[in-house]
């Protein structure tokens, strides 16, 4: 829950420590399985994931019953 950010209304996962390989079959994961649409991006070269804006709505259902209150603010400006 620690390793990701809210970014232009939609949020970046920081899969830094995983290779473009990894990256990727997580993306596929969440675009098939979730219905989320997710880019890869890059940051200092690192890969990450960016899970668009019209997706966060989807996202925030998913994992809002999950996440600790610490982290909620990473969902920020969505509404239910």
């Amino acid at each position: 829950m620690s390793d990701g950010a809210y970014s232009h209304g939609g949020l970046i996962l920081c899969t830094d420590c995983f290779t473009v390989s990894e990256v990727i079959i997580l993306m596929n994961i969440l675009m098939i399985r979730y219905s989320l649409k997710c880019t890869l991006q890059t940051a200092k070269g690192l890969p990450r994931i960016y899970i668009s804006r019209s997706s966060m709505a989807q996202l925030r259902s998913l994992v809002k019953p999950h996440m600790q209150p610490f982290s909620a603010y990473k969902l920020h400006g969505l509404r239910n």
